[in-house]
């Protein structure tokens, strides 16, 4: 995610803070032991960055272009296949696509929703009323789903699209910013700087003349904000430590913010991730607890929301510090319910969105689950984008029925977290009260008193207390420590699961590990792995890099032989949004530098077989290329454009909005074919 348009408080690094000082290194010597098969070559350096793993994986051998490819094989492969010419870097304030392509904004921040259907005011006026009936700011994880998916549909001509709005940029939201009187905010200001967040369902068709618009009218329009009541559900619900004012009993708690990347659910909802939550809280405690040190939860918050005139409880949560006789008393626990994944079903409007606790507490990028088997669990990852920070896994205790299946699969399971070996294999470490290793682990930390610089003098209590301190409990296993996981993506051909490490500027040398080589890393790089036996379940994985960014002549080396050369068509920085069609093609969204050589952030298409890497589309001045899906039938697509800087879409408007752009092919024809 972005780190721009924020109170200058937060300026980078101390929006992301690192706060993992385990100084994990899950294997010895890792450095010494490293065997140099795969390296990084910087063209301009022309040495060798990093050494890599010893094997590859099975899926990589990508027998669909071989001798031996059958009829459904090379169907695959030629689906595979990119059939459009490269579009060069950019600096111009609009969004560019290959030739033969078509790029329109669409449902920018401010479109009127709900409600009375508010109209945007281009001079900031608008209201929070107004504001909680219009589509949000920022737009970033964004998924379609058919309006007859739930009867076994897959329209693509109708359907729900369904997007995160990441955070906000005060001084486009208000007519002058965000403003102060006597050291307070204005009531609604914060009114509307939290309306500004959450999630958008959008009900959306195309007319008669094939334009996508926006179905006036429709009962599935929806805006959920940082203030919609939401249930706590899995094994942090009726948790005391999340016991607040507002939920003396730790069940339901308001709002999700910050979220970045999404996941659509095997059984037709949408879970929404919550990231750079921590910054939204001040506690003003000596020594505030181990669950909100190890996330950053610092003595002033990024918006000062907790400052509200007046003083309304809605807003005065966001002080976290104790300032009452107990628990249910103030807000000191209201962080604790934050950080997780909350589910929303698009299709029931009055549903409540669901906090989803079994699948840890972190600075959750995103979700991605492998595909279903009637009868076997249901498996999901998740990355916590931050520096120095960990991948995790979900396995369900109870199997997935397609007739049964719903949220309730994500409230019983085990969670990983994933250690990467230097010799290209990997382990599944459980987060487990249940788990022997890891309570001996856990009571090696207790004897010792501290976990890197967080004191920790005694067990977690329960599984409960483990989670909601899933960052302390992954330092504990033993944890590879990532160049910030972002989002990821399961390849439909071979199944090997994909994850972006956007980039670390913090790592140094002496820091570095075999799946996180370089040190510092500014450009980043894109991992991927095959879980054993092709069971995602599974505890042990064979583990590769697929391509190093960088400038040009940035190479991906294989024994010897460059499998990848960046050149003018592909060269690209700081990975961060993944996804892959239906047809097989990777899809990679940048928030990296705008600066030469890399320009305006883009996103490229990829052939995993053939690590053919093409750049498909260039954003506008300053934004976050993020969030991408296409219709079923891969012929419209939905890129969203984040924190533009200059005037777009509109030229002539007094300030910039958030839009999401749909791309189609001339032709009518499938999207990078």
């Amino acid at each position: 995610m972005a780190k721009k348009d924020l109170n200058p408080r937060y300026q980078d690094p101390n929006y992301e803070p690192v706060v993992n000082e385990s100084g994990n290194t899950p294997f010895a010597s890792v450095l010494a032991s490293r065997m140099r098969r795969r390296t990084v070559m910087k063209g301009s350096v022309g040495a060798a960055l990093a050494g890599l793993m010893a094997t590859t994986l099975v899926g990589c051998s990508d027998d669909e272009d071989g001798d031996n490819a059958g009829p459904g094989d090379t169907a695959q492969a030629s689906q595979r296949e990119l059939g459009f010419t490269a579009v060069a870097v950019s600096t111009l304030n609009e969004v560019v696509v290959p030739e033969g392509y078509s790029a329109k904004a669409f449902v920018p921040w401010g479109t009127p929703l709900t409600g009375t259907l508010p109209d945007f005011l281009p001079d900031g006026s608008n209201t929070g009323a107004d504001q909680e009936q219009q589509v949000g700011m920022h737009h970033d994880g964004i998924h379609f789903f058919s309006i007859d998916l739930k009867t076994g549909g897959d329209s693509s001509a109708e359907g729900l699209l369904v997007m995160n709005h990441e955070y906000i940029n005060q001084d486009a939201l208000h007519a002058a910013g965000a403003t102060y009187v006597a050291g307070a905010r204005p009531e609604d200001e914060v009114r509307k700087e939290v309306a500004a967040h959450g999630v958008s369902v959008i009900h959306v068709m195309r007319d008669s003349r094939g334009e996508w618009t926006v179905v006036h009218g429709s009962p599935y329009h929806r805006r959920i904000t940082g203030a919609t009541e939401m249930e706590i559900r899995g094994p942090l619900r009726g948790f005391d430590k999340l016991y607040t004012k507002f939920s003396t009993d730790g069940t339901r708690t308001r709002g999700t913010l910050n979220n970045c990347a999404m996941g659509p659910t095997p059984w037709g909802t949408y879970l929404a991730a919550e990231e750079n939550w921590h910054g939204y809280f001040a506690n003003g405690d000596a020594n505030p607890p181990k669950e909100h040190q190890r996330h950053g939860v610092g003595d002033a918050s990024r918006y000062d929301w907790e400052l509200v005139e007046g003083g309304a409880d809605a807003y005065v949560r966001f002080n976290a510090t104790s300032i009452g006789a107990s628990a249910i008393e103030d807000y000191r626990n209201e962080p604790n319910t934050y950080g997780y994944m909350v589910e929303i079903d698009p299709f029931e409007p009055a549903s409540k969105p669901q906090k989803r606790t079994a699948l840890g507490r972190f600075g959750h990028e995103g979700v991605i689950f492998a595909p279903v088997t009637e009868g076997q669990p249901v498996v999901c990852y998740s990355g916590d984008d931050s520096r120095f920070e960990y991948i995790y896994k979900f396995v369900s205790s109870k199997p997935y029925y397609a007739t049964t299946a719903d949220g309730s699969l994500l409230d019983e399971g085990t969670l990983y977290v994933a250690r990467f070996r230097d010799d290209g294999t990997g382990e599944w470490l459980p987060l487990s009260m249940d788990d022997a290793n890891f309570v001996a682990k856990m009571n090696a930390a207790v004897t010792t008193g501290m976990v890197g610089n967080i004191s920790f003098d005694e067990p977690f209590a329960s599984q409960a207390d483990l989670l909601v301190n899933t960052r302390l409990a992954a330092d504990i296993a033993g944890a590879t420590p990532m160049d910030r996981p972002e989002w990821g993506a399961v390849d439909p051909v071979s199944g090997e699961v994909y994850f972006t490490l956007t980039n670390n500027s913090r790592r140094t040398e002496h820091q570095t590990n075999a799946s996180n080589p370089q040190g510092p890393n500014p450009n980043g790089h894109i991992i991927r792995w095959q879980e054993l036996g092709g069971d995602y379940a599974a505890t042990d994985f064979e583990w590769d890099i697929f391509v190093f960014a960088g400038e040009e002549g940035t190479e991906t080396v294989v024994d010897g032989e460059a499998v990848v050369t960046l050149d003018a068509d592909n060269h690209f920085n700081s990975p961060d949004g993944l996804w892959f069609d239906s047809k097989g093609k990777l899809w990679i969204q940048t928030d990296g530098s705008d600066a030469p050589p890399y320009q305006n952030n883009m996103m490229l298409a990829a052939n995993p077989a053939t690590r053919d890497i093409r750049r498909f589309f260039v954003g506008p001045v300053g934004c976050e290329v993020t969030g991408v899906v296409t219709t079923p039938d891969c012929r419209t697509m939905f890129v969203n454009i984040q924190h533009p800087d200059g005037f777009w879409p509109d030229a002539g408007s007094e300030r910039p909005r958030d839009a999401t752009v749909i791309v189609t092919k001339d032709d009518g024809g499938v999207i990078g074919s």
